[in-house]
């Protein structure tokens, strides 16, 4: 039985590309800090063929849950020229347009509406994902939420940012979480994977390039809850690293590049600090004289996080040990080095396992460096 075979009967399932659907659903959650949803909509999940055809599917089933349970109301501000006082009254434009001869007064007031920014967001949502999806039920139930929401007052006009970050979903509002976060998802990934740049992106590129970002930010976010509860450790994520910078010129600052790390656990009671690089490419590459090597450029990257950072005043500083984590694209691979006293991991993770096997690889990142399995690294650079 091939390595393709082997796969499918592991994770049977629709696919997207080589990643059951339901494990884009695992990344997602993890992403966007909705993993308290894992293990709901599976049926949904499962029935969808590509990622504009999950979130529109799973937005719907949000939507329609939503609906039922009545959408949440905020207020507006409201100018208008009214016959009794409500709220306040604007002075300057009641005398200066002589309204008070006429026995009407204008008035500013928040009235209490649906037509929120969060809703306006979720509505224009369902209208743009009506005429990106290729399953026409699905585009239907799409159009007609859109219609039902329109129906209760819901504007189409998408809200702007300033407006979607002045409607914050707070923790009494978590029905909304859901409903919000997919309808953010259409707007700031798949669409500009589509618009940008002058060429259109086929289905493959569009769907790489959002698995991406979702692996990514899922492994800071699945580490973050999984260290929680674990007593001493600390995550941080995006943490930009500075160069120990001497005798400088003027004009270095602005030419030198800048590091930031994806991911730093932190354990001072163990006296550990890991530093973890994600990439969403193959780990290994070609040379001159071997087949398979690892990609020289990102193990140079993970060596400069860790050397460039040591400091006799930071004892973790001098073992900080590294992580470079790759989808098992090409192999699945797990192997570590020590140089100059810093551990340096390389591992795949198989976004093709079932869920579980993902989850338990995961947390392996933080086992403790006991046993090394080498296959002759010491002489990467020299090789390569």
């Amino acid at each position: 039985m091939g390595t393709e075979a082997k796969q499918q009967e592991a994770a049977p399932g629709r696919m997207i590309g080589r990643i059951p659907v339901r494990n884009i659903w695992f990344l997602f959650l993890y992403a966007s800090n909705l993993a308290r949803f894992r293990g709901q909509f599976d049926a949904a999940v499962e029935e969808s063929v590509d990622l504009p055809d999950l979130i529109g599917r799973l937005l719907c089933f949000a939507v329609e849950r939503r609906l039922r349970r009545n959408l949440s109301r905020g207020y507006r501000r409201t100018e208008a020229v009214l016959t009794r006082v409500r709220g306040r009254i604007d002075v300057l434009t009641t005398f200066s347009n002589d309204l008070l001869r006429r026995g009407e007064v204008a008035c500013r007031f928040d009235e209490h509406t649906l037509d929120t920014p969060r809703n306006r967001l979720v509505r224009a949502a369902l209208d743009v994902l009506a005429g990106r999806v290729e399953d026409r039920v699905l585009a239907h139930d799409c159009r007609r939420l859109a219609g039902d929401l329109g129906r209760l007052g819901v504007s189409g006009l998408k809200p702007s940012r300033a407006e979607l970050s002045a409607d914050q979903v707070g923790r009494h509002d978590a029905d909304d979480l859901m409903m919000v976060t997919l309808s953010r998802l259409v707007f700031d990934l798949i669409l500009p994977m589509e618009d940008e740049g002058s060429h259109t992106l086929s289905h493959v590129e569009r769907d790489e390039r959002l698995v991406r970002h979702l692996f990514e930010k899922a492994i800071g976010n699945f580490l973050s809850l999984e260290l929680s509860s674990k007593e001493g450790w600390s995550v941080t994520k995006g943490t930009p690293l500075q160069w120990q910078k001497e005798e400088e010129t003027p004009g270095i600052a602005a030419v030198l590049p800048g590091m930031v790390t994806d991911v730093i656990l932190q354990n001072k009671q163990e006296g550990r600090r890991i530093v973890i690089d994600t990439k969403f490419t193959g780990i290994f590459t070609k040379s001159r004289y071997r087949e398979t090597v690892l990609k020289s450029g990102y193990v140079y990257q993970l060596y400069a996080y860790l050397r460039s950072q040591v400091k006799d005043t930071d004892p973790l500083s001098t073992r900080a040990e590294g992580i470079l984590l790759h989808p098992a694209i090409d192999a699945d691979v797990d192997e570590r080095v020590t140089i100059q006293g810093h551990s340096m991991r390389f591992m795949t993770v198989d976004l093709s396992q079932p869920t579980e096997a993902i989850v338990h690889r995961l947390r392996s990142l933080t086992r403790t460096p006991d046993v090394v399995s080498l296959h002759n690294m010491t002489d990467l650079d020299s090789q390569t």
